[in-house]
């Protein structure tokens, strides 16, 4: 992900909000190295290297970008920071970065740390400022990725969309599923989400065939899918680096036992329960009761065995978490998944997952396609 630089960009003006917050009384500075929080204020995508790579954004002043000087030309043409100070590797970043802190005056502040950030680069910020104290920058970033922009949301619908086509396609399979393995059928899956216009996944892809679906975070291995019985897929990609993320439990070849259609109809209807509570001012713990009483309400309160949802962003797991306890409120633009199931080990699992976006008088689901167990052929 790339942006002009220019200061009205949505990364501008998520800076703008972090040093709101920071004057507040969160902190003097955000210090972020590669990594999602990096990506969030600024739209410059690098992986963590062995070089030290940090933005500061201080409560009062411009961000600084500290840098490598072969990262120069990068930031100048994809972000919209201007004050970019870079190093060579004849420098020594440690000594470098002490005197930039001492000209912003954060050398004894109360700098918030990215979460992410390797334990390396965390001791050398604490040798170039001996004298300050630490946080974390989750104090004030988590706070604002939870609700997300119009920009955030328009690339979640898209991905959702392409998630959407891939369960179509995966419906349409029908019969042809049938002696295909769990690892085959994930890579047909991988291969029409980019078909679709996907960029990669957003998680390793989960397909749990029979007693595998009964491990919540099976991936997929060799066994084959066989007529009759359930298939846990579980799958996102990005668009624009914003994630998908979908569950439908499908049966190709025949049709399931009386066991498979009672457990399938019930999660489907917990599905509906808890997306029916989202609205703002209910708590996340809220969502999670309405689900969870569907299903222990029918017996099998002891086979649904995590949390309902969480939240989704440049992570796919962020928060808001959708879990007994979590008495936090939603707030319109929170996006989470619903995604309730019930495992019987040994035998099978279901399990069926939306997005969905907290609105100003309700919620939408990212996700429309179907949710039943029908695939094509003689079901």
């Amino acid at each position: 992900m790339t942006t002009s630089n220019s200061a009205s960009t949505p990364y501008a003006q998520r800076i703008e909000t972090a040093k709101r917050r920071l004057r507040d009384g969160a902190g003097d500075a955000i210090v972020l190295f590669p990594s999602n929080n990096l990506l969030y204020t600024t739209g410059f995508d690098e992986s963590p290297g062995e070089r030290h790579l940090f933005l500061v954004i201080p409560a009062d002043g411009d961000p600084v970008f500290f840098a490598p000087a072969l990262y120069e030309t990068q930031l100048r043409e994809e972000t919209a920071v201007a004050d970019l100070r870079t190093w060579t590797d004849s420098d020594d970043p440690v000594d470098r970065l002490r005197t930039l802190l001492a000209e912003l005056d954060l050398r004894d502040g109360h700098l918030l740390v990215d979460d992410e950030m390797w334990a390396l680069f965390t001791q050398d910020l604490r040798e170039a400022a001996p004298e300050a104290t630490f946080g974390l920058a989750s104090e004030v970033l988590a706070d604002l990725r939870v609700r997300k922009d119009e920009a955030e949301l328009d690339a979640m619908r898209r991905a959702a969309d392409v998630a959407d086509a891939v369960v179509d396609d995966l419906r349409a399979l029908g019969d042809d599923a049938i002696g295909m393995s769990e690892t085959a059928l994930a890579e047909y899956v991988e291969d029409r989400l980019e078909a679709h216009g996907g960029s990669g996944v957003s998680f390793a892809t989960i397909v749990g065939a029979g007693p595998n679906g009964a491990k919540p975070h099976y991936h997929h291995g060799e066994t084959e899918i066989r007529p009759g019985e359930p298939v846990v897929l579980d799958f996102g990609t990005r668009v624009d680096g914003y994630p998908s993320d979908q569950t439908r439990t499908l049966v190709f070849g025949d049709e399931p036992d009386d066991t498979v259609r009672e457990v399938h109809d019930l999660v489907r209807e917990a599905q509906h329960a808890g997306v029916d509570a989202v609205e703002p001012g209910v708590t996340a713990a809220d969502v999670d009761r309405a689900a969870r009483e569907v299903i222990e309400d029918a017996g099998y309160g002891d086979e649904f065995i995590h949390r309902t949802g969480h939240g989704v962003g440049l992570d796919v797991h962020e928060e808001p978490f959708i879990v007994a306890g979590n008495d936090r409120e939603l707030e319109p633009g929170m996006v989470f998944s619903v995604e309730p199931g019930i495992y019987l080990p040994d035998e099978f699992g279901v399990r069926i997952e939306d997005l969905v976006v907290v609105t100003e008088d309700g919620c939408e689901r990212l996700n429309t396609t179907d949710r039943g167990w029908e695939t094509a052929g003689p079901n």
